[in-house]
């Protein structure tokens, strides 16, 4: 038996009761008793469950919860739309979405007065980039709502907002990774975070192995294109619901990589004496943390991929998404098929960091100067 009350728009269902199909609840609802939800379910506003609600998981604000409802309660976050799976399990519906993420913006823009339209993104040993930042506001990962923490050696964990050559620039020293355990929409939540600062252009930088045989230890390569091997089963940081605030749900991905950018780096390469150094081609992503085994280089050989990683990938697609213009490069710290370890990649970004960060410092000034400024001058 079913009784459903109804005082002031509060709805209250009692005894034992099952809500099949596609069902929503708003405003301030309560069950009680021995319930099950299956289908489609969401609750909005503020909501209890009064139950056997269990809290599986918290973490920088995203919450995730069991629910088989006849025993204790939990209360669900206000403003935060839960979604029921069939299986039980809660998950955020966008933690990702911009109202959310602008709590992020916010916390940063109030504490900063610089605005900057450029982002770069550190990769693994690669942090020292940072140093060059004058009259930097510093903000701690964990400081910044929603935002994740880096647990990887390498990864200082920091975000700076200040000036490179005179250019304001928003730089990030330390990524987040799906092998640390995060999802892939919280490896690119920065991301959506830059967008709603006002970031324009991305430049992300990463170590990764050499999988073209032509490859030394020590090159940089500018990325053209990749191969996103996680999105072959549906693992994608835009996964879900997609806010049409920061782009539509469907999008194309043939030049993720902007051209201008790549025509300006390919210069520099030349003015800098890094021609000897420098490679172009395609770079993939795997999940990590294992370095890749002999029969999978193969592989990786026969699809075209000149390099591989655990990152990046992520960040682009949705900078690309939402917008912001993307440069990206790998310093290859070693050669797969060959054993390794994080260790050895870390020297290796160490030893090649002076020439990288002459590079990437000219590449801001370059695009700042000549690809945002013209832009801008031009309407």
């Amino acid at each position: 038996m079913v009784q459903l009350q109804q005082v002031n728009g509060s709805s209250q269902l009692n005894g034992s009761s099952q809500l099949n199909g596609s069902r929503q609840l708003k405003g301030s609802s309560q069950l009680k008793g021995s319930s099950q939800l299956k289908g489609s379910s969401q609750l909005n506003g503020s909501s209890q469950l009064n139950g056997s609600t269990k809290l599986v998981q918290k973490r920088n604000g995203f919450e995730n919860y069991e629910a088989s409802v006849n025993g204790n309660g939990v209360q669900v976050p206000n403003g935060v739309k839960m979604n029921f799976a069939v299986d039980g399990h809660l998950e955020s519906h966008d933690p990702i979405g911009f109202d959310r993420l602008k709590e992020s913006s916010d916390y940063i823009l109030a504490r900063t007065n610089f605005k900057p339209r450029i982002a770069i993104i550190c990769g693994s040993g690669l942090g020292g980039l940072a140093d060059l930042v004058e009259s930097a506001d510093i903000f701690k990962y964990s400081d910044i709502p929603h935002f994740p923490v880096s647990t990887v050696a390498g990864h200082v964990g920091r975000l700076l907002v200040g000036l490179l050559d005179n250019v304001e620039v928003l730089v990030m020293q330390g990524r987040f990774h799906a092998y640390e355990g995060y999802k892939l929409w919280q490896t690119a939540l920065p991301v959506r975070v830059m967008k709603l600062i006002g970031i324009e252009y991305l430049l992300a930088t990463n170590a990764a192995g050499g999988i073209n045989t032509k490859f030394q230890v020590g090159d940089v390569m500018l990325i053209n294109d990749h191969i996103n091997l996680p999105g072959f089963c549906c693992q994608h940081p835009l996964r879900g619901a997609n806010d049409e605030r920061f782009g539509p749900r469907f999008f194309p991905t043939n030049h993720v990589y902007s051209d201008k950018a790549l025509q300006k780096a390919r210069q520099l390469g030349s003015d800098y004496s890094m021609k000897e150094w420098m490679r172009e081609g395609v770079y993939a992503m795997t999940g990590g943390p294992n370095y890749e085994t002999d029969a999978e280089v193969r592989l990786l050989r026969v699809l075209g991929v000149d390099a591989v990683g655990m990152s990046t990938i992520p960040e682009t697609l949705v900078a690309h998404h939402c917008g912001i213009q993307v440069f990206a490069c790998s310093l290859i710290t070693n050669i797969c098929g060959e054993e390794t370890n994080h260790e050895e990649v870390m020297q290796m970004a160490q030893k090649r960091a002076g020439a990288l960060k002459r590079f990437i410092s000219r590449m801001v000034v370059e695009i700042h100067d000549d690809i945002l400024e013209r832009t801008s001058s031009s309407f």
